[in-house]
């Protein structure tokens, strides 16, 4: 097991974010996996069942400093990561920071913002890293964007290129509340769901340990071979234009690899694998027309190669097949 420490403090943050958003635990403990394994989170879900409060909540408990950028379709580049600015007071240009520089920041409605100021995100999330005015000044650790967005009604939109797509470790639904959550959030009032009330478990430096630690555990050489077996089925696949990148290869074993952290482990087993297959590599994955007339979906061309391809259990583990 992992230091009783650290283990009890990721405990702790996970009940008090799960006490602000009612019934979702598996949501909360995949955007966990993705934060300590270094990803970036895309919420895509209809409005109104939580996604700006699941972030909100999360940034109460990590510590450190929190932005929110709402992006409308009038957002510049600069707006973003800023840019130099007239200081009337020392009478010469200062760089004035923008949002980004921040260690949990919210990208609001991202798809709503054109590709221009989409693509200023980029060297944030894979570089760590914002230019202006020829300048590239790094962000402050641990960085962490979680960005959501409305799939419904693409009126007004810019849907995210694929490369961008690409950066993002995880793409997560948080769906509508079962009854009886959706009954106890009436009962305790909205008081209940202010992530302000929430207090910091840690300070960043303890999560950049976490992410250190979630990096650290163990994958059987089978475990490895496998991922890369699905994911060069989905660049073979004849449903899919578009399979999986080695970013995704890698996201998907660092994800699988978090997942066992957070269980309290010190080694992968298929499951885990298993458990973070579809938000990891779906939103990566694109259709052949023809598959799309059909009905199908990434995700469920994804389930198919999954079914199709044997898991390996490592002899360590007993020689037992799942």
């Amino acid at each position: 097991m992992w230091p009783e420490a650290a283990q009890q403090s990721l405990q702790l943050m996970l009940a008090r974010v799960n006490s602000v958003l009612l019934g979702k635990e598996q949501v909360v403990a995949r955007v966990f996996s993705a934060l300590l394994a270094g990803g970036h989170v895309l919420l895509e879900d209809v409005p109104g069942v939580g996604k700006t409060l699941l972030v909100r909540a999360i940034a109460r408990v990590i510590g450190g400093e929190f932005r929110r950028i709402q992006f409308t379709s009038d957002m510049q580049p600069a707006d973003v990561v800023g840019g130099m600015v007239w200081d009337g007071k020392r009478g010469e240009l200062v760089f004035r920071q923008g949002p980004l520089m921040a260690n949990v920041v919210l990208a609001d409605e991202i798809n709503r913002t054109p590709p221009r100021t989409q693509s200023a995100l980029l060297e944030a999330m894979e570089e760590r890293s914002v230019s202006a005015d020829g300048e590239t000044r790094p962000l402050p650790l641990p960085f962490m964007l979680l960005a959501t967005q409305n799939p419904l009604r693409d009126d007004g939109t810019y849907p995210l290129p694929e490369a961008q797509l690409d950066r993002f470790m995880m793409r997560l639904t948080i769906g509508y509340p079962a009854p009886e959550d959706e009954i106890g959030m009436l009962e305790s009032g909205r008081q209940r769901l202010l992530p302000e009330l929430l207090r910091p478990v840690i300070v960043p430096e303890e999560w950049m340990r976490m992410q250190k630690d979630a990096q650290s555990v163990h994958v059987h050489p089978a475990l490895l071979a496998y991922a890369v077996h699905v994911v060069g089925a989905t660049r073979t696949s004849p449903e899919l234009q578009l399979g999986a990148s080695p970013r995704a290869t890698l996201d998907w074993i660092r994800a699988s690899q978090a997942t066992a952290y957070v269980a309290g482990r010190r080694y992968v087993v298929p499951d885990d694998l298993k458990h973070a297959a579809e938000p990891v590599l779906a939103h990566r994955l694109l259709l052949r027309d023809e598959a799309w007339v059909k009905g199908r979906s990434p995700g469920k061309v994804l389930e198919d190669i999954l079914a199709a391809s044997p898991v390996p259990m490592p002899a360590s583990e007993g020689g037992r097949r799942r």
